[in-house]
């Protein structure tokens, strides 16, 4: 047990703020670290305290965890919240803090190493009684011995990472011919990318759902889910809109994949928040996929349903404390959707779109939720993710739920950088979306409604912006003649109306 007065957030954007805010409802001071990109972000505004850790690039400043162990005894802080990315799942940096006797909030160094590597955790969860995708259980590192063995599971099969993530280290195999090639490209993207050429072998299931199942556990072997998470509609395996409940689901494959999720934790002595992700066919068979030893970036419509802050309760936790939720008194209200918004060009290959931001209004009123970061001026850097902001709306039931998210994305500008917003928009209009008819191969299946290369909705839309300013102006001048009037006093009327449709 032992009572936690400050936290460092060792993170950057949205999630250092809203860790901060938690952190503020509980009276715990907070300190950010920011690099040279980030000296003028929100979350170094936000912090109670700031420390500049390197330059830009992550690697000389965001991953460099002995200069955060630094900044960390130096504010004499109690702990280190991570976030997501970054050092969250790095079980080098837990034993850092560890040793100078610093809570890391998150689960053991143990138990991130041992689920972080995906093949020590498909075997921890066939000890555990988990249903997992067929495969080997062994990492793959000579070619021949890949052809024999994909020979036995039968084609098409996936060649990932075992220290992956975030799409890495993976290659789809249809073809026999493909093999050697494709073993070859994994293992050479998974060294650059995690240091560790290790790969293994799954069986393909075709046209899956994505299904992940929030858990909570605490030190004295209490372990908790908190329903399911639909996160399917992807882009290069990174997800872009998220919904509770999950329109595929059943009470009956809920209670079920609850009971697994929890066997899962328990099986690893899991304490802290993280998720275990399943894959879903569509006879609904459901196969554990990976767990994430961290907070989840669309952990925010967890929370719209259950009414648990997830953040606070990591911090409870790691306090020693037990958690203040049991199974019992969980339960699903409404439905909740979040949408990732990011800085990005969507009918370009989702290709990134850093700059200044000029204007930005975010949506507002009932049942709606802006996680962000950004704010008129700031200079998107091109050196971390592009994602802006997470949209959530909630509502009684997901049909609300849906109009609600149009009526947000509708009132949602951002001018300066290209964002994701119109394919978000063309996304809740999509009848398989509405229907709640929809897997990963989502966007690939619905292209041609939601990619476009025609450059006539720009175009089109800055005529229309230029029509009514000249309209605008034209009224303006109509309603404010310059005879008879006092001069300076009519052009101060039409300066302030011109800035304020400017603005607009």
């Amino acid at each position: 047990m032992r009572k936690i007065n400050k936290i460092l957030v060792a993170n950057r954007g949205e999630i250092a703020i809203r860790i901060m805010r938690t952190c503020r409802e509980m009276d715990i001071a907070t300190v950010a670290v920011f690099s040279d990109a980030d000296r003028t972000s929100m979350h170094v505004r936000y912090a109670d305290e700031a420390y500049y850790i390197g330059a830009a690039p992550s690697k000389e400043s965001y991953l460099k965890a002995e200069k955060i162990i630094e900044v960390a005894l130096e504010s004499k802080a109690d702990a280190i919240h991570p976030g997501y990315g970054f050092l969250s799942e790095n079980a080098d940096f837990a034993k850092l803090c560890k040793k100078n006797k610093i809570i890391f909030i998150g689960p053991s160094p143990e138990v991130i190493e041992k689920m972080g590597d995906k093949i020590q955790a498909r075997k921890a969860m066939i000890s555990a009684g988990v249903p997992v995708v067929p495969g080997t259980t062994e990492p793959i590192l000579d070619e021949g011995k890949a052809i024999e063995t994909i020979r036995e599971i039968g084609l098409p099969v996936m060649i990932k990472a075992s220290a992956g993530g975030g799409g890495k280290g993976m290659r789809l195999v249809k073809e026999e011919s493909e093999i050697i090639s494709s073993v070859r490209a994994a293992r050479s993207e998974a060294l650059s990318s995690f240091g560790d050429d290790a790969v293994y072998i799954e069986k393909y299931v075709s046209s899956p759902h994505h299904i992940e199942f929030q858990v909570l556990g605490d030190s004295h072997g209490n372990v908790i889910h908190l329903f399911e998470r639909e996160c399917s509609i992807q882009r290069r395996h990174q997800k872009m809109v998220e919904e509770t409940p999950s329109p595929l689901m059943t009470p009956e494959l809920r209670t079920q994949m609850g009971k697994h999720a929890v066997e899962a934790a328990k099986a690893v002595n899991y304490v802290g928040a993280g998720t275990i992700e399943f894959l879903v066919d569509n006879n609904l068979n459901y196969y554990f996929l990976e767990m994430n030893t961290r907070l989840q970036v669309e952990h925010p419509i967890t929370e719209r349903v259950t009414g648990v802050d997830l953040v606070k309760q990591q911090i409870i936790v790691a306090e020693g404390e037990e958690l203040s939720w049991n199974q019992d008194n969980l339960k699903q209200q409404g439905h909740a959707i979040e949408c990732r918004i990011y800085a990005e060009d969507s009918d370009n290959n989702f290709m990134p779109s850093p700059g200044r931001i000029h204007s930005i209004t975010q949506p507002l009123g009932l049942g709606v939720r802006t996680d962000g970061y950004v704010y008129e001026g700031y200079e998107i850097p091109i050196h971390y993710d592009p994602m802006i902001s997470k949209l959530i709306v909630w509502a009684q039931n997901r049909s609300e739920a849906i109009k609600r998210m149009k009526r947000a994305l509708y009132e949602y500008k951002i001018t300066g950088v290209k964002t994701s917003l119109k394919f978000l928009e063309r996304i809740m209009d999509s009848e398989d979306f509405v229907e709640g008819n929809y897997d990963t191969n989502f966007i690939e299946k619905n292209r041609e409604t939601l990619i476009t290369n025609d450059t006539c909705e720009m175009e089109c839309q800055d005529m229309v912006i230029i029509a009514t300013y000249f309209d605008f102006m034209n009224r303006v001048n109509k309603v404010i003649p310059t005879k008879g009037l006092n001069p300076a006093k009519n052009r101060w009327k039409k300066y302030t109306y011109q800035k304020n449709f400017d603005r607009l």
